[in-house]
C-alpha cells in the first residue's frame, strides 16, 4: 500500500510539473489575447464613494461586462445596467460654498442640490451645452454654439454673454449709384412731400420699446476659436484665434483589400516640416464692450534663437536680422476663484520654451511667472505637449511641474511676488499629480524607490517628506474615490497582468485583491521574471535593461536584442509589459536557447531630462550604441557568442534595427525591422520636429538620423515587415527603402507585407505570420554552425 501511495505521489508531482512546463509556440502566443485572460479596465467610483464600477470579462465572452464591488469588500458582482449611470453620475463643478453642483451629461446641463442630493435638468436641447461652472454671483455659465451663456438658477433667466460670429463683418453698402438710380431718387423726393422729411423712418412702423441690450458681434473671419474661458466675475472672456495653415499636402495611403473591390484612398497626415498654423490670444472685456489682442513681444526670451543654428551661419544671420518674435501657442486661461489672478502657459512652436504667464486682463498684458527653456525640446511628465499640469492652490499661489532640476518635479510659485519653491526633488520623476479637494494635500505617483517601480504618495502643500501610500512592488495606477478615502489600484508585476485592488487611502493600509483574470492555460506556464539590471554605457550613463537568460544556456549561446517602440517609452520595469506578446515571445526564445535583452535606451521615459533628450539631433546615435553596449554586457556576463546576435523591434524599434544592421554590421548578424521609420523626413511634424527640428532648417540632423542614408552598410540578414494601411509610419517608407536596397544590389533582405494592417496589428493571423518569420530568421541565422 505504501508503494502504491508513493507511486501516486510521484505521478501527481509529474503531472503538476508537466502542467507547469507547457510548451510555448508562436501560434499559441499570438492568438486572440483573450486566451491570457481579460484584465479589468475603466474604473469609476459612484458619487457616494461606496461602490467601484469597472469593465471586466472573466469568462472571455464576446465583449466586456459591467461589474461593481463595495469598498472594503473583495467580491465583485455583475452590475445591473439600469442603476449604473445614476450611481456613477456626471462629474460636478461646485459653487464657492459647495451647496450646488453643475455638470454636463449627454450635451445638457444638470444641477445638483448637494444637501438633498436632488438632481434637476436645466437644459434639454438639440444643441450641445458644455463646460458649465459658477460665477461669483451664483449664476451658472456654459458654452453653447461657441458662445457663453449664463443662467440664473433662481429666476431661470438665460442670458447670452458673447456674440462670436463666424465669417467676415458685412460690408457696408458703399456702391456708387448709377446716373439712372440717382435721377430716380431725386425725382421721388421732388414729387412726394412725405419723402422729403424723416426719410430714415418713412414707411416704417414705430418700434416697440425693449430692455434687451444688443451684444457686439465679434467676427471670426476665416479663423477658428479655441480655449474659451470666462472669468469668475463674468467680466472677461479669453480665447485663442487660430489661422489654419494653407499649402500643406497630405499623403495618400491606398487601401487594397476593401469591401467594394476597388482600391480606396485614405487621406493621411502631412510630413514633418509642414507649414504651421498661427495662434493669437484675445480678451473680450464685457464691461468695456471691447475685444483686443494681447501681444507676446514683452515675453522674456521671445526672440531667442535655438543653439543648433550655430551649425548654419547664414540662416542664423538671416534670423538675427529679422529679429522676429517666435510664434507661440497658448493654453486656456486658469482663473483663481475670486477673479483676482489668471495664468496660462505659452509654448514656442520651435519647442524650445514653455512660459507660465500671468495675465492682466484689464491692461491686456502678460508677465512671466516661470520660464522653462530646453535647447533640445520641452517635454517630460506633466509638461508634455501644449497642456501643462498647473492650477491654483489659493488666490495667489499655483503649482506646476518642471524639469529644471533634470527630473520632473513639483514647484509652487506666488504669481504676485514671483517667489518659487521646489517641493519634491531627487533622481526620480513625478509622473502624475493632483491636488486634494480641500487644497491641503498633493497626491502623486512617482518612481522614487526605483526607476521601474511606481508608488502613490501624499505630500502637504507646504512641503515636507512624501508619505508612501501603496506598498506592492510593481506598477500602481490609482483611481481615487470622490471623498478621497479609498483608492482603486490597477496593479501588476513582471509575470502577472493587471488586476484590481482596493485600499483605504492611507499609509500602511492593506490592499485587497478584487479580481483574478488569468486563464488556467496562461497560469500553466512558468513565466519568467527577467533579470532587471543596470549597466554603464560608453558615455558613463546608467542604462537599465531586462534580461531573459537562456534555458540551459552556456558559453557561445545566441542572443537577441529587443528594441521597444515609441522612443520615449519605458519597458524596463517591474510591472506587466505593454509589449505582452513580445514578453511571451522572449520566454519562447529563452526556452529555445537564446538570451534576450530589452533595453531602456537613451531617449526612453522614466529617467529624467538628460536621458529623454540624449537623442536630440541624432536619432540612431546614443540610442543605438546603448544596444551595442548591452550586447557587450551579454558577452561578458551571460556567455553570449558575439558572432551570433540578432536584433528586432517595431516602429522606433524597427528604426533602431535598421540602423544597427546598417551601421553596426559586425555586432548584429540578423534583424527584423517591423513597421520601421526609414527616413525621418517622411514622418510627422509633432514627434519629429521636437527631436530633429525641420528638414529644411536642420538638414544635418536628418542626414545622420535616417536609415535610408546608410543602407549600403547592410551585411547581415534583414527581414522587414510592414502593414500596407499604416497611417502612422506609411507603407511608402518601406517601399522607398526597398528600392534603395535594390539599387544597391543587396540580396540578403526580404519584405513581408500585411495588406489589412495598420501600424498596430489587430489580426491574430498577421501577428502569427510576422513572428513565425522572425523566429525562423533567428533559427536559421543565429544557430547555424
Amino acid at each position: 500500500m505504501k508503494r502504491i501511495f508513493t507511486a501516486l505521489l510521484l505521478f501527481s508531482a509529474a503531472a503538476v510539473h508537466a502542467q507547469q512546463t507547457s510548451t510555448l509556440t508562436v501560434e499559441k502566443i499570438m492568438r486572440d489575447q483573450k486566451w491570457i485572460g481579460v484584465a479589468p479596465t475603466n474604473y469609476r467610483w459612484a458619487d457616494d464613494s461606496k461602490t467601484l464600477y469597472f469593465d471586466w470579462n472573466p469568462q472571455q465572452k464576446a465583449k466586456e461586462q459591467l461589474f461593481r464591488v463595495q469598498a472594503g469588500k473583495n467580491k465583485p458582482e455583475l452590475s445591473p445596467d439600469s442603476t449604473t449611470e445614476k450611481a456613477i453620475g456626471p462629474v460636478y463643478t461646485f459653487n464657492q460654498n459647495g451647496s450646488l453642483g453643475v455638470a454636463e451629461q449627454d450635451g445638457d446641463i444638470y444641477l445638483l442640490q448637494v444637501k438633498t442630493k436632488k438632481q434637476s435638468r436645466l437644459t434639454n436641447t438639440m444643441d450641445r451645452e458644455s463646460n458649465p461652472g459658477f460665477l461669483i454671483n451664483g449664476a451658472i455659465y456654459f458654452l453653447k454654439g461657441g458662445n457663453f451663456f449664463s443662467l440664473d438658477p433662481n429666476t431661470q433667466t438665460l442670458t447670452q454673454l458673447t456674440n462670436f460670429v463666424p465669417g467676415n463683418k458685412p460690408a457696408g453698402n458703399k456702391a456708387v449709384p448709377s446716373p439712372q438710380e440717382s435721377w430716380l431718387k431725386n425725382q421721388q423726393l421732388q414729387i412726394f412731400d412725405v419723402l422729403k422729411e424723416n426719410t430714415s423712418t418713412a414707411g416704417r412702423r414705430p418700434s416697440r420699446a425693449t430692455n434687451k441690450q444688443a451684444l457686439k458681434p465679434i467676427y471670426l473671419e476665416n479663423k477658428g476659436i479655441t480655449g474659451l474661458t470666462l472669468s469668475p466675475d463674468g467680466r472677461f472672456v479669453t480665447y485663442q484665434l487660430v489661422t489654419l495653415a494653407k499649402g500643406n499636402t497630405n499623403t495618400i495611403i491606398p487601401n487594397f483589400v476593401t469591401k467594394s473591390g476597388y482600391t480606396e484612398d485614405i487621406n493621411g497626415r502631412t510630413k514633418v516640416g509642414e507649414i504651421p498654423s498661427s495662434y493669437e490670444f484675445f480678451i473680450y472685456d464685457k464691461q468695456r464692450d471691447s475685444a483686443y489682442q494681447v501681444a507676446v513681444s514683452n515675453i522674456q526670451g521671445i526672440k531667442d534663437l535655438p543653439d543648433y543654428l550655430k551649425d548654419y551661419p547664414k540662416q542664423l544671420e538671416e534670423r538675427k536680422k529679422k529679429n522676429e518674435d517666435r510664434k507661440v501657442r497658448f493654453t486656456p486661461v486658469i482663473w483663481n476663484s475670486n477673479a483676482s489672478a489668471a495664468v496660462l502657459t505659452a509654448k514656442a512652436l520651435d519647442n524650445k520654451d514653455l512660459w507660465i504667464l500671468k495675465l492682466d486682463p484689464a491692461k491686456g498684458s502678460f508677465s512671466v511667472v516661470d520660464r522653462q527653456r530646453d535647447e533640445a525640446w520641452i517635454a517630460g511628465p506633466g509638461i508634455s505637449s501644449y497642456i501643462a499640469n498647473i492650477d491654483f492652490i489659493d488666490q495667489n499661489k499655483i503649482y506646476y511641474q518642471s524639469e529644471a532640476s533634470g527630473y520632473s518635479h513639483l514647484y509652487v510659485a506666488d504669481v504676485n511676488t514671483g517667489s518659487k519653491k521646489q517641493l519634491t526633488s531627487g533622481k526620480w520623476e513625478l509622473q502624475t499629480l493632483n491636488l486634494s479637494k480641500d487644497k491641503k494635500t498633493f497626491y502623486f505617483t512617482g518612481n522614487m524607490e526605483h526607476p521601474g517601480i511606481t508608488h502613490f504618495y501624499s505630500l502637504p502643500v507646504t512641503g515636507g517628506k512624501p508619505t508612501q501610500i501603496t506598498s506592492m512592488k510593481g506598477g500602481n495606477q490609482i483611481t481615487m474615490s470622490p471623498d478621497e478615502k479609498w483608492i482603486a489600484i490597477n496593479y501588476s508585476y513582471m509575470d502577472k497582468p493587471w488586476e484590481l485592488y482596493i485600499q483605504p487611502n492611507k499609509a500602511g493600509a492593506k490592499a485587497i485583491q478584487i479580481t483574478e483574470s488569468r486563464s488556467e492555460e496562461f497560469k500553466s506556464y512558468a513565466w519568467r521574471k527577467p533579470d532587471l539590471v543596470a549597466f554603464k554605457n560608453r558615455h558613463g550613463d546608467d542604462v537599465y535593461a531586462r534580461i531573459y537568460p537562456a534555458k540551459n544556456g552556456g558559453q557561445n549561446s545566441p542572443a537577441v536584442v529587443f528594441v521597444h517602440g515609441a522612443g520615449y517609452l519605458q519597458n524596463v520595469h517591474y510591472w506587466w509589459s505593454q509589449y505582452s506578446r513580445e514578453y511571451m515571445f522572449h520566454n519562447l526564445l529563452a526556452d529555445n536557447g537564446y538570451t534576450v535583452i530589452d533595453i531602456d535606451y537613451t531617449g526612453s521615459a522614466g529617467y529624467g531630462r538628460n536621458h529623454r533628450t540624449g537623442i536630440y539631433r541624432h536619432m540612431g546615435g546614443k540610442d543605438l550604441t546603448d544596444q551595442v553596449d548591452g550586447v557587450k554586457l551579454l558577452v561578458d556576463k551571460y556567455g553570449v557568442d558575439p558572432k551570433r546576435v540578432g536584433i528586432y523591434g517595431g516602429s522606433y524599434g524597427g528604426f533602431i534595427t535598421l540602423m544597427g544592421l546598417f551601421n553596426e554590421p559586425d555586432v548584429f548578424k540578423s534583424g527584423a525591422g517591423l513597421r520601421s521609420v526609414t527616413d525621418w523626413a517622411h514622418y510627422n511634424q509633432g514627434y519629429t520636429a521636437n527631436i530633429l527640428n525641420e528638414p529644411f532648417n536642420d538638414e544635418i540632423a536628418y542626414q545622420r538620423s535616417s536609415p535610408i542614408n546608410f543602407a549600403a552598410g547592410l551585411k547581415g540578414n534583414l527581414l522587414m515587415c510592414h502593414g500596407m494601411v499604416d497611417v502612422n509610419v506609411h507603407f511608402q517608407d518601406i517601399v522607398r527603402l526597398s528600392q534603395k536596397l535594390i539599387e544597391l544590389g543587396k540580396d540578403n533582405w526580404e519584405l513581408a507585407v500585411y495588406p489589412v494592417e495598420d501600424h498596430g496589428f489587430t489580426t491574430p493571423s498577421s501577428w502569427t505570420d510576422e513572428y513565425k518569420r522572425i523566429f525562423k530568421l533567428f533559427e536559421t541565422t543565429l544557430k547555424e554552425k
